[in-house]
């Protein structure tokens, strides 16, 4: 019996932890800017917006602001909003990475890696990473990109 509670415990303990999946409502996340002021994932709300999950330091990463930077001018005045998460455990270098790329997208961070309260809670387990999120602030694909990403981007704008 008491195994049986064990397993239990340890089954509820992975469901919580899991990474969110399409048609759950987006986890809270309540993060730094650049200025240092803090701002929340559901401040956004009656936006759709990509949650989008990367650092400086990832080679991928930094291919994806460029392909990001072509599609966030052509929706970001049609209720779109671009929210991405640094992972960067340096700020300068978070910066200078956000300089370099020429983001004009919303910036926070959560500079402890994938050891970060944010990676852990949404369950990250590499990067870049990315959530599509209704204006409802539920989740409605993951890891979208290109054009595939724009019909969607399109198509949750139009409802």
């Amino acid at each position: 019996m008491k195994n049986f509670f064990l397993i239990l415990l340890l089954f509820i303990s992975m469901l919580t932890q899991a990474q969110p999946k399409q048609g759950m409502k987006a986890f809270e996340i309540n993060l730094p800017t650049l200025k240092g002021d803090s701002i929340r994932l559901s401040d956004f709300k009656g936006k759709v917006v990509l949650l989008d999950f990367w650092a400086s330091w990832c080679k991928p990463c930094r291919a994806s602001n460029k392909e990001l930077a072509k599609i966030y001018p052509k929706y970001k005045d049609k209720g779109f909003e671009i929210f991405a998460v640094s992972l960067d455990e340096s700020k300068a270098d978070w910066k200078k990475a956000v300089a370099a790329d020429k983001i004009s997208w919303l910036q926070v961070n959560d500079g402890g890696g994938f050891d970060s309260r944010t990676a852990q809670k949404w369950d990250l387990y590499a990067i870049p990473t990315s959530f599509l999120i209704d204006k409802n602030g539920t989740l409605v694909a993951m890891d979208l990109e290109g054009k595939e990403l724009e019909k969607v981007i399109k198509s949750l704008i139009d409802k």
